[in-house]
């Protein structure tokens, strides 16, 4: 028994052994060899249909068991649990070969802009089936145009009775292929400062007009899309906070993508890590076991603010931990990773077929994919200094000049 076990309440030490129980029967432990709950790229799009679905099939069974959204009210189709018992839950659920993949993300993200900004209709409607898995979504976020600059977005919604038409192009939409919703922002007034006229809609992906496009990667993965909306109408009851004021629940999505983003690991890269120098002869070596002491401190580092975020946000708090910080943590990691997995592995990380050279693959060409993702460092790094440390904000020519007058390329 770990020394946290021992410092447990007799309610959360029972709960434990519930959980453990019951993923013994529902669930296969983890071999570390070919596990399905690892990170992986398909590159045949049925192939990656069918880990969608069985990501999905998971969400299902942890919602018919009663650990899908365990700290979430009861009335938002949670367990009104504690965040104890969450953190009971991940660190037993951890050991075994099962995960919910895209859609813990998109549960993160929208779940908490529909919690602290929907209305009790659209909670009500939205928010169980999306614990449960039966409804999937997706991030229609990011344009050609306005990835960094978000709010400088161009797709617009013009206001026709009680509906909403859409017309623009999102991209980098992870997943929207297999999504029945998405929720989106879109430019709803043009003639005032960029924040100012954004408005926050959900959008049934299987509606008229919407076009999803694949972006192949450069490994031939087809997770990303960019979608195409052509008149496409949109109930104004779906739209999330205020007409025109759709920059706070954007922001509200986005703290909590940067906390997911921090606090995803499928296991211990640097436990990865030192298995492959073992097995390699190069476990004494001084600067390999400098670089894995390195990661597995970061990794601790990680570990606590995740939780400590995490545990905040259940409490319906303010983290005091930024999640800038930790996404930014997270990036460089990630980087160091795959930095330290080619070290190790030399022409094999690229040129071998084994699994300790497809793994470094993976972690090779992904290491800058959570620079990118979620917000780049360079923007999250003006974020933290401005939001978090109070330093002056930079200069911007546009701050009181109505969207429709900002020049664009």
């Amino acid at each position: 028994m770990s020394e946290v076990e021992n410092r447990e309440s007799p309610e959360d030490a029972e709960y434990r052994l519930n959980a453990r129980a019951w993923l013994e029967a529902h669930a296969e432990r983890k071999t570390g060899v070919d596990d399905w709950s690892t990170q992986r790229h398909h590159t045949d799009p049925d192939a990656l249909r069918a880990y969608f679905e069985r990501c999905r099939a998971w969400q299902r069974t942890l919602y018919d068991g009663g650990y899908a959204g365990i700290s979430w009210p009861v009335e938002h189709g949670g367990q009104g649990g504690t965040s104890t018992q969450s953190r009971i839950f991940a660190e037993e659920v951890a050991a075994f070969d099962v995960t919910s993949g895209f859609l813990s993300s998109t549960i993160m993200m929208i779940g908490t802009a529909l919690r602290f900004h929907g209305t009790p209709e659209q909670q009500a409607r939205f928010l169980p089936p999306l614990l449960s898995g039966e409804e999937a979504w997706c991030q229609l976020f990011s344009e050609p145009g306005s990835g960094s600059d978000l709010a400088g977005l161009a797709c617009k919604a013009v206001r026709d009775g009680d509906e909403f038409i859409l017309n623009g192009q999102k991209v980098w939409n992870s997943m929207a292929q297999c999504a029945e919703w998405g929720f989106i922002i879109a430019r709803t007034n043009p003639d005032v400062p960029k924040h100012a006229g954004i408005t926050f809609l959900l959008v049934d992906m299987r509606s008229p007009g919407i076009e999803v496009r694949p972006l192949v990667q450069a490994n031939g993965a087809q997770h990303f899309n960019e979608v195409f909306l052509s008149d496409v109408r949109v109930p104004v009851e779906h739209v999330v906070g205020e007409i025109d004021g759709g920059w706070s629940p954007t922001r509200t999505v986005m703290a909590a993508e940067s906390q997911f983003i921090g606090g995803t690991t499928d296991r211990s890269a640097a436990e990865k890590l030192a298995e492959v120098a073992t097995r390699l002869g190069r476990n004494h070596d001084p600067l390999v076991r400098q670089r894995l002491a390195t990661l597995h401190t970061r990794e601790r580092v990680i570990s606590w603010m995740s939780t400590t975020m995490m545990n905040a946000v259940r409490r319906g708090e303010k983290p005091s931990v930024s999640g800038g910080v930790l996404k930014l943590f997270m990036a460089e990691n990630r980087v160091r990773i795959g930095e330290t997995a080619t070290m190790l592995l030399g022409p094999a990380a690229t040129a071998d077929t084994d699994p300790d050279s497809e793994w470094a693959q993976l972690e090779l060409i992904n290491r800058f994919s959570v620079s990118i993702g979620g917000g780049t460092n360079e923007v999250q790094r003006n974020n933290v200094g401005e939001r978090d440390l109070g330093l002056p904000r930079d200069i911007r020519v546009d701050k009181d000049v109505a969207w429709k007058d900002v020049p664009r390329g």
